[in-house]
């Protein structure tokens, strides 16, 4: 019996996955994840009806992502649950102006996808790989891309130009916008909350390794943070944020930066890490005494300050806040300090609920409600395959 969806979520540092059963609803039967593939890989399982809790190394060095993929499908067949998967949904970065819904990923769209490496460098490639090793591993499933893109696909003209030439706009070079699996995660839990309103004028704030904001009307995007790679917006792990881009022009034309090294450094040397000097970590960096730590922390609080007054503008107003992913949902003091710098909308705490983990955390005085919602990109990508093959 094929009736199983697997769902594979490649980063730069990490493989998640996730096997729902197809039935009325999706049914979550295990999630894992091979966590810090670049030092210290690790596989971990969540304790489920199938599994106990697994956590285990992967040896001392760092591993490629064709090797996490081979722990992870190591584990679906030692627990039988190989043979049960009939379709494979896989979180893309970039669908580009072509890809904004769930797509059988066939060679013509996959070689379309290859042309968007570019675009975003770190993760496309990655993605598609695992494509490839799903596909020879499960020859006979359906393999479906659901692309971070899409979501914001639907939003308002003026929300996707930039101040460019006419033709480069006509050309892809616009705001594609990024996180949308887990914007459209939201989404749905937001619907389940308010109903069709979905809280009204919302700001959903994605701050994990990548941070990304996004303004919602009723669910649908609006603007957000990240335009036309995943660089821009907020101060990130390792990615710089939005930046002049006189600076670009002066790191190439005067300093003699090579692209290659200039790439390496906005991507991977930037950030949390390179304005602490220290850790691209947050928890790390709220752990540690010195004050270049300390900086760094208030230059991402003040920078998500910042962008929530620029995206509520483009509402007209906020009615929800919304914080998910690693360090919106296990960091309150980064939630705490952020509600006060979006004191002047009306958004307050209360500090018990904020620290008890509890899923609204807004005091009653507070005039937007403030929400604590834990990402599921993996939920997201099943969702979307099942509405692509029943429609």
């Amino acid at each position: 019996m094929t009736d199983a969806i697997l769902v594979l979520n490649g980063g730069s540092s990490s493989l998640k996955f996730a096997l729902f059963q197809q039935r009325d609803e999706l049914h979550l039967s295990v999630r894992g994840s091979v966590s810090s593939i670049g030092h210290s890989p690790r596989l971990h399982i969540a304790p489920s009806a199938f599994s106990p809790e697994i956590d285990r190394s992967l040896g001392d060095g760092p591993i490629d992502i064709a090797k996490a993929f081979e722990a992870v499908a190591s584990y679906l067949a030692d627990s039988a649950l190989l043979r049960r998967i009939g379709a494979v949904g896989h979180r893309i970065v970039h669908g580009g102006q072509e890809f904004a819904q769930a797509t059988l990923l066939d060679k013509r769209a996959l070689d379309a996808l290859h042309r968007l490496e570019p675009l975003a460098p770190i993760h496309q490639a990655i993605n598609l790989e695992i494509v490839h090793l799903a596909g020879r591993l499960l020859p006979e499933a359906r393999q479906v891309g659901c692309f971070d893109t899409a979501f914001h696909a639907a939003r308002p003209e003026l929300a996707r130009l930039y101040g460019l030439p006419r033709e480069m706009s006509e050309q892809g070079i616009v705001s594609y916008g990024f996180h949308g699996l887990s914007y459209s995660h939201i989404a749905a839990k937001l619907r389940e909350r308010y109903g069709d309103g979905a809280g009204g004028r919302t700001i959903v704030a994605h701050l994990g390794s990548g941070a990304s904001l996004c303004a919602m009307k009723a669910g649908v995007s609006q603007a957000t943070t990240m335009g036309f790679s995943t660089l821009d917006g907020l101060l990130m792990s390792t990615r710089c944020g939005a930046i002049d881009p006189g600076v670009i022009l002066y790191l190439l034309q005067d300093r003699k930066l090579p692209a290659d090294r200039l790439t390496e450094l906005l991507y991977e040397q930037s950030g949390l890490l390179g304005a602490s000097g220290i850790s691209g970590d947050m928890q790390t960096l709220l752990g540690s005494s010195e004050p270049a730590a300390a900086r760094a922390v208030d230059l991402f609080v003040y920078r998500v300050g910042r962008e929530i007054g620029s995206l509520a503008a483009a509402l007209g107003g906020l009615d929800t806040l919304v914080f998910t992913a690693g360090i919106g949902e296990h960091a309150p003091q980064i939630r705490q300090r952020i509600c006060e710098a979006a004191a002047w909308l009306g958004v307050f705490l209360e500090n018990d609920l904020n620290d008890g983990g509890e899923a609204l955390v807004s005091a009653p005085d507070s005039r937007a409600d403030v929400l604590v919602i834990p990402a599921d990109e993996e939920r997201a990508v099943a969702t979307e395959l099942l509405d692509l093959e029943t429609a």
